[in-house]
């Protein structure tokens, strides 16, 4: 999906679910359920959000930090399947669908969140025509990133895959004043993403900062050559 419609998605999100916004479609009675029983939560880095396997309570909308949501393969090795920013819904799936939480959720950061127990999020979608669409739209937006997940693993090689996955990460994250991503990922995280070994996602970090591709300070990585990395990737942003 070109970056304009995701933050069309995303700035729509916000806009809806908002205190304001309840405030002036919902009834007095409604809006009243509805601030008496959100929560303000903090999570700090490490902190574990929900667990795999684990029966939701609710939805979580991050207002400040990010997270990822990971799941354990057969031989114990998490894979990371996407990382969750300011903004974001996490939990609302497997509450949907009936079924305890599929993944597991980890602050990558220190976290401030919104939670919003799970009667009172249902009630809202029946009651709430807007909140209702935007949902919907984020749902699909997340059906065609799977789908491209699936696409990018398959049919790119890894150095392919590494130049994306850089590229997506400043799209969703966003950079520091200084220009790198706005998270910082152990190489073990990145050949996780990428599906490669460590030591493939390593060497390959180096090769890209030789080819003056990125700079590279501990974890934190600058994407200096956009244009070449999107060739590199057959990228389209």
């Amino acid at each position: 999906m070109p970056q304009e419609q995701q933050i069309a998605i995303e700035e729509r999100f916000a806009r809806v679910f908002s205190d304001k916004s309840f405030k002036e479609r919902l009834s007095s009675v409604d809006f009243e359920k509805y601030i008496n029983g959100k929560k303000k939560l903090s999570f700090q880095k490490h902190d574990t959000i929900f667990e795999d396997g684990e029966t939701p309570k609710g939805v979580y909308v991050l207002e400040k930090g990010a997270a990822k949501l990971s799941k354990s393969g057969a031989f114990g090795k998490d894979q990371i399947l996407r990382f969750i920013k300011e903004g974001d819904i996490i939990g609302y799936r497997s509450l949907l669908c009936g079924e305890n939480f599929q993944a597991k959720a980890e602050a990558m950061t220190d976290i401030e969140c919104v939670f919003l127990p799970a009667d009172i999020f249902m009630y809202l979608l029946e009651v709430d025509p807007q909140l209702s669409f935007v949902m919907l739209q984020k749902i699909s937006y997340e059906l065609g990133e799977s789908s491209n997940t699936i696409t990018f693993l398959a049919q790119k090689t890894v150095r392919e895959r590494l130049a994306e996955i850089l590229l997506l990460l400043e799209q969703k994250l966003g950079v520091d004043p200084e220009g790198f991503i706005k998270i910082s990922l152990t190489r073990e995280e990145i050949a996780n993403i990428i599906g490669t070994a460590t030591e493939s996602a390593i060497r390959l970090i180096s090769e890209f900062k030789q080819d003056s591709l990125i700079e590279v300070d501990g974890r934190n990585i600058k994407i200096l050559n956009h244009d070449k990395l999107m060739k590199l990737g057959h990228v389209v942003l």
